[in-house]
């Protein structure tokens, strides 16, 4: 897994996790990658620090419970994301590699259609596009689906 600061033509920053770096190649060139603020395509990776932990003398000096949580959100999209992470899972049923074929199967009126999420690869993904299923990508991973 990588991590890339990312940002949109419409000057809008946020940071996204992907598999590779070519994996954040092809959704790029594919053009399935899409501001997590606005929803443009025109995303493009910007200059980001390396993430580098203190020594332990200096991570003990933080405060008295340390540096804080790693999962607060910092910026206003990062904010929006998190509270569009919470409507999404509790109102949601979370059906893990199963999405593509639950997704067609409404599609096709084969199943009653209910809110879903889940993950698909890339060629699921845009077979479900170009069949005219109604998805989007996530710009977050479903909570405790990250290993």
């Amino acid at each position: 897994m990588i991590q890339y600061a990312l940002k949109c033509s419409n000057d809008h920053q946020f940071e996204s996790w992907f598999q590779s770096a070519s994996a954040f190649d092809k959704l790029q060139n594919a053009r399935m990658l899409t501001c997590a603020v606005c929803g443009v395509a025109d995303v493009n990776k910007v200059l980001m620090a390396p993430a580098v932990r203190p020594a332990r003398k200096n991570a003990d000096q933080s405060g008295p419970k340390g540096p804080g949580p790693l999962s607060a959100p910092a910026t206003p999209a990062e904010q929006m994301i998190a509270e569009m992470r919470e409507k999404v899972e509790s109102n949601s049923e979370y059906v893990g590699s199963e999405f593509a074929k639950k997704a067609r199967a409404m599609h096709n009126g084969d199943a009653p259609e209910t809110s879903i999420y889940g993950e698909a690869n890339l060629e699921e993904a845009k077979k479900l596009v170009e069949d005219g299923v109604p998805v989007l990508p996530l710009p977050f991973r479903p909570s405790g689906k990250d290993n």
